[in-house]
């Protein structure tokens, strides 16, 4: 089943996808909120708000792209799992 806690004890190998996603969704979420906070500070000072602002959406951006890695990993877990197993709880 997509998005199962159960996926990162599977196999080695969907462990070590598992871990890899979750690294860089990790990096994403903390460049997005150093962007952010970054960015505030600059709105304090007129000259640097344009800039600030180019942060705010850069880090909006990293936040559009955690879901994105989310559902990219769980098509590649359930594409290296067993196919049969997937279809079965589909239909329960």
């Amino acid at each position: 089943m997509l998005f199962s806690r159960d996926r990162q004890h599977g196999s080695d190998r969907q462990r070590r996808i598992y871990a890899a996603f979750e690294i860089v969704y990790t990096l994403v979420d903390f460049t997005a909120a150093i962007l952010f906070v970054i960015g505030s500070i600059m709105f304090f000072s007129p000259d640097w708000e344009r800039f600030g602002t180019w942060l705010f959406l850069t880090g909006s951006l990293c936040f559009a792209a955690k879901p994105t890695l989310r559902l990219v990993r769980e098509l590649k877990l359930a594409a290296i799992g067993d196919v049969d197993d997937l279809a079965d709880r589909l239909e329960k």
